[in-house]
């Protein structure tokens, strides 16, 4: 087992499906988290709220329990949008090379006092920040990396409504 203490796939690699939510406040902001590699500390990169399915766990009912655990925020699987993206990334983290099947969802909820409460231990180590990025800000001041990388031309145009058409990403390798 590797150090994500991930399943492995026929391939050998740590490999797990992931939900994960674009979270918008009622000033459509974006809920943003930033992150680094405990195996190279000086890595930073921002992300979506959200982690791994556990075993017989929908993707819908995943998301709402990730956004509980990482933020506080309740949600209710019938509140969220889509699934609106599928991403299949492989990227290093923690000395590693990972896959990992993501479903992007939408939902809206009211800016408050984040919770770090339902952390795990690992997301207590390698996640920096939590924070609202109006996404003009976002685009203009983010230096560090951001995955998926055109998530903020998907939020702008998820933030009012959705279309109805998920999008299919790969992102083959990740730094």
């Amino acid at each position: 087992m590797s150090a994500l203490d991930w399943p492995l796939d026929a391939d050998g690699y740590p490999h797990r499906e992931a939900a994960r939510v674009l979270l918008f406040d009622d000033a459509g902001r974006l809920l943003l988290a930033k992150g680094h590699d405990e195996d190279q500390p000086e890595r930073h990169w921002w992300f979506t709220i959200g982690g791994g399915i556990e075993e017989g766990e929908e993707p819908r009912v995943a998301a709402v329990r990730e956004v509980l655990e990482e933020t506080g925020l309740r949600l209710r699987p019938e509140d969220l949008i889509g699934p609106v993206l599928y991403r299949c990334a492989e990227f290093d983290f923690l000395a590693v090379t990972a896959r990992q099947d993501e479903w992007f969802f939408v939902a809206h909820a009211p800016s408050t006092t984040l919770s770090r409460q339902g952390w795990t231990l690992l997301e207590r180590s390698v996640i920096d920040a939590q924070r609202w990025w109006d996404i003009d800000e976002a685009e203009a001041q983010i230096e560090d990396d951001l995955y998926p990388a055109r998530i903020l031309q998907y939020a702008r145009q998820w933030r009012g409504g959705w279309d109805g058409q998920m999008i299919r990403l790969t992102d083959a390798r990740e730094p």
